[in-house]
């Protein structure tokens, strides 16, 4: 079997009230080559050079042996090439983005014997969670929810009329202590407060209604609770919205943030008007104008 290339994209969860059910496909990508060896080698470069295991400890590894092992196939080993442009622990999916590549690299050398639909629940079981692995591996807009019966997931389009631009500090978070401050039960009015956003931002995305779309990205589910791990985040959300954004969120458990622009409104003065305002706060970041990925992981050639 001759070597694969496997491009998948990063991912932000949530965009705001969506919790643990929405996410986005940015056009940031890891790329991976593997092909069938007798033990695991891995090769990384880029976003964590020297960092990640490089054995069968790997994610991208353990990837590739759990398709071959739901396959049905043998793993007796497989060598990798990591070019890794996603950041390490910023809510940026890298995880997600590692699981799916090493699943669907995994897949394509074990006869292409898995659907999409088990590719994705088997990521989700990997990853633990249903959100980040639905849109690096069908790109878009998703929408999932996990069951007794497997993940069920829907990829939607998203208007080219919006710009998104990613803020990444420099300091990085645990998605575990991300998740630790969130309380066990919330209000009912919480709740509800969330299911109406949710409903209105999947309608305001549809129509086109930026004015919608700004109420929609209100959340009480899990952004209050988490902005004591990140006390600058208040700042950064003013400053984006003052600088022309339509909302700014957290993207997935954090650090970096989410901002929604329209085109054409100045998505370059929202990116320096959010470092400026991390700045302001001591934590050095970077802003970035990213596209939507709508292809998700593909085999490349």
């Amino acid at each position: 079997m001759p070597p694969v290339h496997v491009r998948v994209p990063a991912s932000t969860a949530n965009l705001g009230p969506g919790f643990d059910a929405l996410g986005l496909a940015l056009a940031l990508h890891n790329d991976v080559t593997a092909e069938e060896a007798d033990g695991v080698t891995v090769v990384i470069d880029g976003e964590g050079a020297g960092k990640l295991a490089t054995g069968d400890r790997n994610v991208v590894a353990r990837g590739v042996a759990a398709a071959f092992e739901a396959a049905g196939r043998r793993f007796r080993g497989c060598a990798l090439r990591c070019v890794n442009r996603i950041p390490l622990a910023r809510g940026l999916g890298s995880s997600a983005a590692a699981w799916v590549a090493g699943l669907v690299a995994g897949n394509a050398l074990a006869g292409r014997a898995l659907d999409r639909a088990a590719l994705l629940t088997l990521a989700a079981r990997l990853e633990g969670h249903p959100d980040n692995v639905a849109a690096a591996l069908l790109g878009g807009l998703t929408v999932s929810c996990a069951g007794a019966g497997g993940v069920t997931a829907v990829s939607l389009d998203v208007p080219p009329a919006l710009a998104w631009v990613v803020l990444v500090p420099e300091t990085t978070a645990s998605t575990a202590e991300a998740r630790a401050v969130l309380p066990a039960t919330v209000p009912r009015q919480d709740a509800v407060f969330n299911v109406q956003r949710v409903a209105l931002l999947l309608a305001s995305l549809q129509r086109g209604d930026t004015a919608a779309l700004a109420v929609s990205l209100e959340d009480r589910l899990h952004q209050p609770y988490r902005r004591r791990l990140f006390p600058w985040m208040p700042g950064v959300v003013a400053a984006a919205r003052a600088a022309g954004a339509v909302g700014c969120v957290l993207s997935g458990a954090g650090p970096s943030l989410l901002a929604v622009v329209q085109a054409g409104a100045g998505a370059a003065d929202v990116g320096r008007a959010m470092e400026r305002a991390l700045a302001a706060s001591g934590v050095a970041g970077r802003a970035h104008a990213l596209d939507v990925d709508r292809a998700g992981a593909t085999v490349v050639g």
